[in-house]
């Protein structure tokens, strides 16, 4: 996540003083670390600190990646670039910084900033940009009056652009103050201890080493968390305690474990840590015969298996996220955690909720992929379930199909990304591309149970039920707490594939009583298993929640891409379970089979 305000966002340096001098800029820094913006935990202070010293020092041209890495994190001579620790705490000191001064800093008298780019910090008067606007004028044409020679008309055109950035500058802040009091989370960080090897002989070495290389493969898939890298990982004892790793990285999760092999037997055993109180937030073992297949295919699972725990949406990591989070958390990882919770709901209510998060998250941070993606889908419910429905800009299923191409775009490895442009697709009817998407995502990530569900929906409603059901079953394997979405439509393919004991099953752990076309597809499902009270119970419940619906069956039907026969059918059984059906709908039903007369669902 990367905030795109610019540098001077509310102040401007004070262009006729002199420089803060060293006594000057150690009491800003005092001043920062003792406010209660600045966190307590983590290497933030000690990087700081270090940046600061070395360019009083005079030596700020000398501050790279590697020396902060040794310096600040004590790694060895060794370390090598590709481990992530410094650019990571390098980018949560900027937001820690940003944050800072636009709340508790706000009047301070120096600005420390550690600007893009490197890791030199740099050091300001914190003077306030004066409210009239004529104080700037002079300094706007004195550039312009520069640029001149190159024409008039291109120096007019680069003073509106001026203003208009001087006035952004001005005002953004403002509009901005009530999203920055509260915290600006991140997702979650994870380190990933060596597994420790408890067995005997060359080959629990070789497949403890093999499996925490999977793992650290199979983790950074799911863009929601941010993983620690392979240098971060082999620099730490397979025994590491969990508050090391939160002084030292300030990661909130350790997953750690160990490989015993005995014979043809293989154990291994994973937990995963909060490191803020060292709790083993969850544990399981794995048991293998070497004898059953090979020792890289064995691993690789074990990885896929972990990390699919841990690390997916509905996942152990998110789950402890939504049991600590304040209830007025406004940050971006908030809204993340948010539209999970609304997926698991799908009510009108929490849309609106969801929706107006995501759209302050993207307008503070507009390279944030995950956050545009999540929008898209949020947009797209407003057609398809007509969930607070904005009526003022373009239709949902075009600013649906822009924020996924947007978040394509940021973010090509983002299986979210591909998960909204995959929907999106479908519902603006290009089936086959948008199954196309699916398949490559899936490629990407087969771990993520929620691209995995939602591309199983997408595959079930095109027509390919049995397939559908196969990934449906596959997801609900991997994550049985997910979605109750997901269950639902496992229920309607079970449905169409004649298998009421299944779709009865189903529907009942769906339970998405604030979801109308829950009631719907409960409705139908009903009926052929006989149970028809429930059934018309069903059918009253989804006519009150969309009395619009019946009116329109044939074309809310089409544009969900249900083949003529699946509509022919979901509307007989609608009609069996009291929902009337107009005599235009009556005729829709009328469906032909090759080589066969026209035959009428009753």
């Amino acid at each position: 996540m990367q905030n795109q305000l610019p540098a001077e966002h509310d102040v401007a340096p004070c262009l006729s003083c002199a420089p803060p001098n060293h006594d000057d800029i150690r009491a800003q820094l005092e001043r920062i670390f003792s406010s209660c913006e600045f966190p307590k935990v983590g290497r933030s202070a000690a990087f700081l600190t270090y940046v600061t010293e070395e360019a009083l020092a005079g030596r700020a041209e000398r501050i790279k990646g590697y020396s902060i890495a040794i310096e600040v994190f004590k790694r060895r001579e060794g370390f090598k670039q590709d481990d992530p620790v410094v650019r990571i705490e390098a980018g949560r000191l900027r937001r820690t910084l940003e944050r800072y001064y636009l709340v508790a800093g706000q009047n301070d008298p120096i600005r420390i900033d550690i600007p893009k780019g490197g890791y030199a910090p740099s050091f300001v008067w914190n003077k306030e940009v004066p409210a009239s606007s004529d104080e700037r004028l002079p300094t706007l044409r004195q550039r312009l009056q520069k640029l001149m020679p190159f024409g008039l008309g291109a120096a007019i055109m680069l003073g509106v652009v001026m203003v208009a950035l001087a006035v952004s500058a001005y005002l953004l802040p403002t509009r901005l103050g009530s999203t920055s009091q509260g915290s600006i989370k991140e997702g979650p960080t994870l380190v990933v201890a060596p597994f420790a090897n408890l067995g005997d002989g060359p080959q629990a070495g070789l497949y403890t080493a093999g499996l925490t290389e999977e793992l650290l493969t199979a983790l950074p898939r799911f863009k929601e968390i941010r993983v620690f890298g392979r240098e971060t990982s082999k620099s730490l004892p397979s025994g590491v305690e969990a508050s090391q790793v939160r002084g030292e990285l300030g990661a909130r999760f350790l997953l750690a474990g160990g490989v015993r092999v005995s014979g043809d037997r293989i154990r291994v055993t994973a937990r995963l840590l909060d490191t803020d109180n060292d709790e083993i937030l969850w544990s399981q073992t794995y048991d293998d015969d070497i004898k059953s297949g090979d020792l890289f295919s064995i691993q690789s699972d074990v990885a896929n298996k972990v990390a699919t725990a841990v690390a997916q949406p509905y996942g152990i990591m998110a789950q402890a996220d939504v049991s600590n989070q304040a209830p007025d958390d406004l940050g971006v990882y908030g809204c993340t955690l948010s539209f999970y919770g609304y997926r698991a709901e799908l009510s009108a209510t929490r849309h609106l909720d969801v929706r107006e998060c995501l759209e302050r998250a993207v307008a503070r941070y507009p390279s944030f992929a995950t956050a545009w993606a999540m929008l898209s889908i949020i947009y797209l419910d407003e057609d398809r379930f007509r969930f607070n429905r904005n009526t003022s800009g373009s239709p949902p299923i075009n600013r649906s199909l822009q924020a996924a191409r947007r978040a394509v775009q940021l973010d090509p490895d983002n299986t979210r990304a591909h998960q909204a442009l995959m929907t999106a697709l479908f519902f603006h009817q290009e089936v086959s591309e948008a199954l196309r998407v699916g398949e490559q995502a899936l490629a990407t990530n087969p771990n993520d149970t929620e691209l995995l569900g939602e591309f199983g929906t997408r595959v079930a409603m095109s027509g390919e039920w049995q397939r559908g059901a196969e990934l449906l079953d596959r997801a609900l394997a991997l994550n049985p707490g997910g979605a109750g979405y997901y269950h639902g439509t496992r229920a309607l393919a079970a449905y169409m594939l004649h298998d009421n004991k299944t779709a009865v099953i189903e529907i009942k752990q769906a339970d998405l009583q604030k979801f109308p076309l829950f009631h719907a597809v409960a409705a139908v499902i009903y009926v052929n298993a006989g149970m028809m009270d429930d059934a018309r119970r069903e059918a009253f419940s989804f006519n009150e929640m969309r009395p619009d619906f019946i009116p329109n069956v044939v074309a809310e039907l089409k544009a969900r891409n249900f083949r003529l026969a699946d509509r022919a059918r979901l509307i007989a059984d609608i009609r069996k379970a009291g929902l009337p059906a107009s005599d235009e709908v009556q005729a829709s039903m009328l469906w032909r089979p090759q080589g066969s007369a026209v035959l009428v669902p009753r």
